[in-house]
């Protein structure tokens, strides 16, 4: 007869040992997916007219969560092999050989189809499509470009900025009107920046690992450090647009200028001194971006 759970002898964790719960967390790469679901939070907000749809938002953004960790996952599966190549990526789960490919590729695939399935029946079918094409997307054609084309950066703000329009499609029903497409174009925008800055910041670990970043044949760091500048310039014209488009009131846009031009003055700082602390405080930046714009629109929702 088996001796009750509670006297079952426990051997301690080793130092440095991650439990299977922890490794499958961070898997789903939860920073990233977090940032992805206030996207889609900040869509979902600018498209709502009157009383808030609370449970049609609570049901999108959980499943967006679920797709977005479904991808990491999967993408954790996909670049496994290339994961063993780079410093900063070696000690993760699969390439460490704490989890099994087959593990990962059935968690990346369960949490995508639990991720569309919430949301297909419970809020449409048009945003699990759209969920369902952010993820395509990134696992098919981000993904394999990044070790083609230094263009992949540029590639990748689409599927990164879908989960925008996503939540705009289910406050409204709709991709039509304005606003949905504008919250694309500026989560397009904001993502260049910071993918630049892990760019310059990773330059050595992405070169080794093979990855085609325009960080890797830029010694003096100006192209990467421009392209961080133009794109804040344009994410500071596109953050102006809802104002324009009727989608959002003088709330938001009295905090969504300077926002942007915090953004933008961190990239010329950037640009002027090209170092790593540079590029890490317009990393921080751009991290901070996306939760205190969703908070802007919120307000400018909450006052109107």
């Amino acid at each position: 007869m088996n001796a009750p759970a509670s006297s079952q002898p426990t051997t301690p964790a080793r130092p440095g040992e991650r439990s299977l719960a922890a490794d499958l967390w961070t898997l789903a790469k939860p920073e990233i997916s977090f940032l992805v679901t206030l996207s889609a939070a900040a869509g979902f907000l600018l498209g709502t007219r009157g009383a808030l749809a609370v449970f049609d938002g609570a049901v999108t953004l959980a499943g967006v969560f679920l797709c977005a960790g479904g991808a990491g996952a999967l993408n954790h599966y996909l670049e496994r092999d290339f994961d063993t190549q780079m410093k900063r990526t070696a000690g993760r789960a699969l390439p460490a050989g704490r989890v099994s490919p087959r593990l990962v590729l059935g968690y990346g695939v369960a949490l995508v189809t639990a991720g569309a399935g919430l949301i297909c029946p419970l809020v449409s079918p048009l945003v699990a499509a759209l969920a369902l094409l952010t993820v395509a997307l990134y696992l098919f054609v981000y993904t394999p470009l990044k070790r083609k084309t230094t263009l992949n950066t540029l590639v990748g703000t689409v599927p990164g900025a879908l989960p925008a329009l996503g939540g705009w499609a289910a406050a409204t029903g709709t991709l039509g009107g304005g606003g949905g497409w504008v919250i694309f174009a500026v989560l397009a925008c904001w993502q260049m920046p910071h993918f630049l800055a892990l760019a310059w910041m990773y330059r050595k670990d992405y070169d080794r690992g093979g990855y085609a970043m325009v960080s890797n044949n830029d010694p003096s760091g100006q192209r990467t450090a421009g392209q961080a500048v133009f794109f804040c310039t344009l994410l500071l014209a596109a953050s102006a647009l809802p104002y324009v488009t009727g989608d959002a009131g003088w709330v938001y846009l009295a905090g969504a200028l300077p926002l942007g031009g915090w953004f933008l003055a961190e990239s010329l700082r950037f640009f002027g001194e090209r170092t790593g602390r540079r590029a890490r405080a317009l990393l921080k930046v751009s991290i901070y971006y996306v939760p205190l714009l969703l908070a802007l629109i919120a307000a400018d929702w909450w006052m109107a």
